[in-house]
């Protein structure tokens, strides 16, 4: 009974795995490159967590979030985030009505499966923190009545870099709520010439196929809690975390980095560090997580949730170069 139960359950990651696999297929018809991010997108949506995307602008952000949704065939909804929009823009509102003498809810456009925040640090903090309650509880207060939010439910937030005019950096409790910040980078000279045959045109070719649907992203949700995590690998994840706090006392690991950091990764990065890898396993069709998982998704779980000091800004150290240090002195199982 056990060894069927073991077949099945490999049967089912691996289905899913092929699945997963097709959608990275269909987006790539629109897409050129970007293929990690294709890979961090799809990470997050098998693990239930947020990705805040930091990248220039022109880089295909918007576009491949865009792409994922009619590839999934998800509800989809853009906020293009502006130092004029309310709160009431993104969750919705009550609404009078003056023959009836009532208050009917308007729902706004978070209530979708995948919801792109689109130059998020466009917004005053009080607006960005509108998306706090959805992210964290996957419900919507409106008024005195709660609402809950699709399943499955996505945040995709898009933000230019902070030293760009007209931002307003994202509050600590805002950006640890994303299970994964990923840095979109310019593509290749031979990539940028596939986009400039493929979009160079009037009439550029934006069509996709649906290739899976919510009820199968929601069974594969369930998949991520029957890949097994080695007792090794789950002391890796720990220790790999607490480095980071270990480096601000300038002890453990990475202890000759304590003055470039000033705090280290909250808990919340281990749990999410854990469910990431996790998806890194299921996207690859396998029932265990391996070292290269962790390894592989690490930078892009901790970056933004390791603060540096003001030495480490003055020397031009980023965040990236440090994470390598630590996961270069953390011993691997």
């Amino acid at each position: 009974m056990a060894i069927n139960a073991l077949e099945k359950n490999s049967g089912r990651l691996s289905l899913a795995a092929e699945h997963l696999a097709k959608v990275r297929a269909e987006i790539a018809r629109v897409i050129v490159g970007q293929h990690e991010l294709v890979h961090r997108l799809l990470v997050s949506l098998v693990s239930r967590g947020h990705v805040l995307l930091e990248g220039l602008p022109g880089l295909a952000k918007t576009a491949t979030v865009n792409s994922l949704a009619r590839a999934t065939h998800c509800s989809f909804a853009r906020l293009q985030f502006t130092p004029d929009l309310l709160p009431g823009d993104i969750t919705g509102t009550l609404v009078y009505d003056p023959v009836q003498g009532t208050y009917s809810t308007r729902k706004g456009p978070i209530f979708a499966n995948l919801v792109l925040a689109d130059e998020i640090n466009r917004a005053p903090s009080k607006v960005q923190s509108a998306l706090l309650e959805a992210m964290q509880e996957r419900q919507v207060t409106i008024g005195d009545q709660s609402w809950p939010l699709p399943d499955p439910f996505l945040v995709l937030a898009t933000q230019n870099p902070i030293e760009q005019e007209g931002t307003y950096p994202l509050p600590e409790a805002q950006m640890d709520r994303f299970m994964l910040k990923v840095v979109v980078g310019y593509p290749s000279q031979a990539e940028e010439l596939e986009i400039l045959d493929r979009m160079g045109t009037t009439k550029p070719d934006f069509r996709l196929d649906s290739v899976v649907n919510p009820s199968e992203l929601i069974e594969y949700q369930g998949l991520i809690n029957q890949i097994h995590v080695d007792p090794l690998i789950r002391d890796y994840i720990v220790r790999l975390v607490i480095s980071t706090r270990q480096a601000v006392e300038g002890t453990g690991p990475g202890q000759e980095l304590k003055r470039f950091i000033r705090i280290g990764a909250s808990p919340r990065a281990t749990i999410n560090l854990s469910l990431a890898a996790r998806g890194c396993a299921l996207l690859e069709g396998r029932d265990h997580v391996t070292p290269e998982d962790v390894k592989r998704i690490a930078p892009d779980v901790l970056r933004h949730r390791i603060l540096l000091t003001y030495e480490a800004e003055a020397e031009d150290i980023r965040t990236d170069q440090l994470i390598q240090t630590l996961l270069s002195k953390v011993k691997v199982p």
